[in-house]
């Protein structure tokens, strides 16, 4: 249907809605069914639908409930008059009357408008009419009235520009479609709190842009005006069916059932042009870790179930032909405009997607901004050497082990950053920097604002010693690589799994074992009891460090991974566990801990030695976390930290090789000096802090029996348990055995366990 000489025909329309007491009416449409006139009220979610009537001459035949909106249907008396009322109370109501007439027998687009522009929806009718024969849209414009006013003029021009034949009809509402009570989901992506992480702040919304909360728009669509369309497809302007798939409507109209299902695959720019409207064919990437898709439908009303009810992402009572299912591509930076690509989407997910990439050059005749090309047979290929990265404050007693063991096991270069120390350990440091064994850096994080691990991080990666390694990775001096294969060093890791370029060394957490005292003995001989290699909790037993090829598959380094992928190259990592099992690509940009799936120890595991004995743990508590430096270790730390659930020997076959070296290390004097004294350093400060009442409680606490029972307990806790501390746990708990089938969980605050 047209208007004169073939131009489009554009039509604006209002939904009849208001709000009164406990009411919101949405719309309200009147239709003749069979000669029996009916009117059909709309309530928004939460209206107390009990107290409407349409009067005597009125009698209520049908109530729907769609995502808690409420439809009701009055069959009316003919000639009587329209009499709402709303807990008794007379509501004026002008009822829209059914239009399916002017849809009748097109194929049609039922779509919601966000804003975009003229030109933007014109185009996308353009495209859908050269490719998919559409015929006529419905367009539910969600933008506050009087925002856009000279909106439908500027579409009717762009249509009548491009010689269109169409009908097009703009339906707009007094009423903010939106969830009034989640309007901060607006925008689903937004500026990373942090570099290299993916937790999004969320600006706020208004009702008129906040996610859609009228459920029910899809069932008014379809009593007022969709009805007897030829067919309907839920798509939204900012969607683009790809121009060479079968016609949609086509395939609803054959499908078994009437109705099909799309599946929508978010697409970006890789940049936006500066001062330029952002476009369709600048959209030539996907997410290439991206999950699932945006779900919408196609029906073919004459031929779907009478049952069926129109919803957002599918159609109720009614089973979509599996066999017809079609992509379509939502357009992102067009569904939220935007001066940078990065505040949408983390563009360490992006990739070329050549399907955009053709339709942009080809069907668009478009130039897009491409991404950066980057050649993996150029990447920088390292001198053969393995380097750790590390950062220590007050760690003298414990470094020579350490050491001792890393270089045992075939790590040939150690960067070290310090920051804050009185007990030696800068004076170890400098030694074994002279010696030729480490290289050692003051931490620059008071001249770089950031934490300290992080600003050496940072630092790190612009050392010789990191830009030149192979093999790279960054562990803490409590963290020992348990390699479990062949003779444990890292030639037999590397031999068990040739093609890996990263490998995750998930942490098994090792307790204190009741250890009290503090002696000057390898920490590996001294502490055999740990976490279970099943141990979902608490949340950081089964975190992990990666042990990772420098070849330029990222930009810098990271506590747990490398980060800022170079999304060009994903395709070249090959990313195992601890078992040498692939993990899923969507651990690739952010993954730092295992999960059921992915958590494995039979090649390497991570000796996490947290909490080594109470006496120890005193000076660690004093001296606060490298990387947490506002947080206190206290209680709940050993709590979730120390667990003696289980022995583990697998590293002592590993030890007579780090004896041997730790060995040649102390028969330099200089290097045994420096030890003992650090050693002296560790052991005075015990003295001291045990002195003080709160330390001396503190330790009593740590060594009673209670925290030791505790610490073989573990899996029998909910995480809740954990972020909430050992002291929420009844003392009769502590009686439960170990071995036995129990579990124990509390609420947190503000929620409600289960």
């Amino acid at each position: 249907m047209t208007g004169e000489h073939g131009n489009p025909r554009v039509i604006e329309r209002r939904m009849a809605g208001f709000s009164h007491g406990p009411v919101t009416v949405l719309d309200a449409v009147e239709t003749t069914r069979g000669g029996q006139r009916l009117m059909t009220l709309f309530l928004a979610a939460g209206s107390d639908y009990a107290s409407v009537s349409l009067g005597a001459g009125a009698t209520l035949i049908d109530q729907i409930s769609v995502g808690g909106a409420v439809s009701l249907t009055f069959a009316l008396a003919p000639g009587a008059p329209v009499e709402l009322t709303v807990a008794g109370t007379p509501v004026a109501l002008v009822p829209a009357q059914a239009e399916r007439d002017v849809f009748e027998g097109l194929n049609t687009f039922a779509a919601v408008r966000n804003g975009e522009d003229a030109d933007t929806v014109a185009l996308w009718l353009k495209h859908h009419i050269e490719t998919q024969n559409l015929q006529a849209a419905l367009i539910v414009d969600r933008s506050k009235p009087g925002s856009d006013p000279n909106f439908v003029q500027d579409l009717r021009d762009r249509l009548e520009g491009f010689g269109l034949t169409c009908t097009v009809l703009v339906l707009t509402s007094d009423l903010p479609l939106g969830k009034a009570d989640a309007p901060a989901e607006a925008h689903p992506f937004s500026v990373p709190e942090a570099p290299g992480k993916d937790r999004m702040t969320i600006p706020p919304a208004s009702p008129w842009d906040a996610p859609l909360g009228a459920m029910s728009l899809y069932e008014i669509l379809r009593a007022r005006f969709l009805g007897d369309a030829r067919a309907v497809a839920n798509l939204d302007v900012h969607d683009l069916v790809p121009s060479d798939v079968p016609n949609l409507f086509d395939s609803a109209v054959e499908a078994e059932g009437g109705v099909i299902a799309l599946i929508g695959r978010h697409c970006y720019p890789w940049r936006v042009r500066k001062n330029q409207p952002t476009l369709f064919a600048d959209h030539i990437c996907v997410q290439f870790d991206a999950k699932g898709g945006r779900q919408r439908w196609c029906i073919a009303p004459a031929k779907a179930p009478e049952a069926a009810i129109w919803r957002l992402i599918r159609i109720g009572n009614a089973r979509p032909d599996r066999t017809r299912t079609q992509l379509f591509y939502r357009h992102m930076a067009l569904r939220h405009p935007t001066p940078s690509i990065s505040k949408i989407v983390p563009k360490t997910s992006l990739i070329e997607h050549p399907p955009l990439l053709e339709m942009s050059e080809g069907y668009w005749s478009h130039k897009p901004v491409r991404m950066p090309e980057l050649e993996p047979d150029k990447l920088p290929k390292g001198k053969g050497r393995r380097t750790i990265v590390t950062t220590m404050k007050n760690e003298g007693p414990f470094i020579l082990e350490w050491l001792a063991y890393h270089r045992a096991i075939g790590f040939d270069d150690f960067l070290v950053y310090t920051n804050d120390c009185t007990d030696g350990t800068d004076t170890v440091l400098q030694l074994l920097e002279r010696k030729g064994y480490v290289q050692h850096r003051e931490n620059p994080f008071r001249e770089s604002g950031l934490k300290p691990q992080h600003a050496a991080l940072q630092a790190s990666d612009d050392e010789p010693v990191v830009k030149d390694a192979k093999w790279v990775t960054c562990i803490d001096v409590d963290e020992f690589v348990n390699i479990k294969v062949g003779d444990g060093t890292l030639d037999a890791l590397f031999a068990a799994v040739p093609d890996a370029n990263m490998i995750a060394m998930t942490w098994r957490l090792f307790g204190n074992g009741d250890v009290h005292d503090y002696h000057d003995r390898p920490i590996t001989e001294q502490f055999l009891r740990c976490a279970p290699e099943f141990a979902r909790k608490p949340h950081q037993a089964w975190g992990f460090k990666t042990l990772f090829q420098n070849i330029g598959l990222f930009k810098k380094m990271g506590v747990h991974r490398p980060k800022g992928l170079n999304p060009q190259l994903w395709e070249e990592i090959t990313w195992v566990n601890g078992s040498g099992q692939p993990l899923p690509r969507d651990m690739y940009r952010n993954g730092w801990r295992s999960t059921t799936d992915t958590y494995g120890y039979d090649l390497v595991q991570l000796n996490h030695y947290a909490v080594r004995s109470a006496e120890s743990f005193l000076v660690k508590r004093d001296r606060g976390r490298v990387n947490h430096v506002d947080r206190d270790q206290g209680l709940a730390y050993w709590f979730r930290m120390n667990n003696n659930a289980e022995e583990d020997l697998s590293i002592q076959p590993r030890l007579a090789m780090m004896r041997e070296e730790l060995s040649r290390l102390m028969s330099d004097p200089e290097i045994a000096a420096a030890h003992a004294h650090s050693v002296a350093c560790h052991r005075a400060k015990i003295t001291e802090l045990k002195a003080t009442e709160n330390y001396a409680k503190f330790f009593a606490e740590l060594t009673g029996p209670r925290m030791e029972a505790l610490s073989r307990l573990h899996t029998h806790f909910g995480s809740n348990v954990f972020l909430s501390g050992p002291g929420v746990i009844p003392d009769d708990v502590l009686l439960r055995g170990p071995d036995e089938d129990w579990f124990f969980t509390v609420e947190l605050e503000g929620e409600t366990a289960h």
